[in-house]
């Protein structure tokens, strides 16, 4: 069974956005935390939202790199039968 080329494309889409969903999701949520502590402290330092949302996202890949690396593995496994025909 041939599959098309959309159907390859659209599902290597599918496994980059779970891939990065969760980091870009905990990045955003750590960011507008900051925001709103930044802005009831009065504190506007721009370096302090960096490094959180720099830990967080570090943190999630250390956590989830496996998982990440299997997901991408499986995939790759499904492409080469997919061209191995």
């Amino acid at each position: 069974m041939e599959l098309p080329v959309v159907d390859v494309f659209r599902d290597a889409i599918g496994v980059v956005i779970r891939m990065v969903a969760p980091m870009l999701l905990l990045s955003m949520t750590v960011g507008v935390l900051v925001a709103i502590l930044q802005a009831v402290t009065q504190i506007h330092e721009q370096t302090i939202s960096f490094i959180l949302k720099l830990i967080v996202v570090v943190l999630f890949l250390v956590m989830g790199g496996s998982w990440m690396m299997s997901t991408l593995q499986e995939f790759t496994l499904e492409l080469f039968e997919v061209m191995k025909g």
